[in-house]
């Protein structure tokens, strides 16, 4: 049986959020999952966020777990949690996640998440080089800088120690008004920070832009935000998810593109 090549991970990082003072708020630790509880936990807060703040409907597998998000790429993806560390008063928690693709493990299960949603025929040289990022979100209670920084930093060190330069995914915004906000969004983001032709996609289930409200004065979602600013580009109009009441802005960041401060942030020594 074919089995993707170990990755190399960091042992883990640690941080205090400085929303408050050590004693209100334990620090922080970004690790990547090593065992299924792990993964779990990571899946429970997934579920926490997409289905009960997004009110997502979610289709897992027979036999999943009540109350766990888990799909058909979970079982081939590193997945990366930052969680609290324990105290006298209150146990581990799990409060941020990512998971990542790698080209490996994509070719294992047949492709990319992405590729659900949109047609990467554009990107076929860029595969080997290209992890896909996914499934971000951070529990309610700790939306911070320090959680993000956390995440971030530890994704830029496991793809630079594993000669991986490309991230991609797929980046959400709400349609609670029917989906005028995101096409007023991806109007505003194609003047300024969309790809070359060369790395353009399509999607598959396209949100109507065209008739939509494109006019709009819409502050892109945090997420989005940062990978901008990170130097991501946007790969093509957003995809219609309906079991997620959203639209998907595809994305892609070199890590070549990083601003220095950034590098300086996330890659130590790079």
């Amino acid at each position: 049986m074919d089995s993707h090549t170990p990755l190399e991970q960091s042992s883990g990082t640690r941080v205090h959020d400085r929303r408050s003072s050590p004693a209100e708020a334990p620090p922080l630790e970004a690790v990547w999952a090593r065992h299924a509880d792990e993964v779990r936990e990571a899946q429970r807060l997934r579920h926490r966020v997409f289905v009960g703040e997004m009110g997502a409907t979610l289709s897992p597998p027979p036999g999943t777990e009540p109350g766990l998000d888990v799909d058909l790429y979970d079982a081939y993806c590193e997945h990366l949690l930052v969680r609290t560390l324990p105290t006298s008063h209150a146990p581990a928690r799990v409060v941020g996640t990512y998971r990542v693709l790698t080209p490996a493990a994509a070719r294992l299960v047949g492709g990319l998440y992405t590729d659900t949603e949109f047609d990467l025929v554009r990107l076929a040289g860029l595969r080997p080089r290209m992890a896909e990022l996914g499934r971000s979100c951070t529990d309610a209670d700790w939306r911070s800088g320090a959680v993000i920084l956390l995440l971030w930093s530890s994704l830029a060190e496991f793809m630079h120690r594993n000669g991986l330069d490309l991230m991609i995914g797929c980046a959400s915004v709400p349609m609670r008004d029917g989906g005028h906000a995101a096409a007023s969004l991806w109007h505003q983001l194609r003047q300024a920070h969309l790809a070359p032709i060369e790395e353009q996609v399509s999607p598959r289930l396209p949100l109507p832009v065209d008739d939509l409200r494109g006019d709009l004065a819409v502050e892109p979602p945090p997420l989005i935000k940062g990978y901008l600013r990170c130097g991501a580009k946007v790969l093509g109009p957003p995809a219609w998810d309906p079991d997620f009441g959203t639209a998907d802005l595809p994305l892609m960041l070199r890590l070549s593109d990083l601003p220095a401060s950034y590098r300086r942030r996330f890659l130590r020594g790079g």
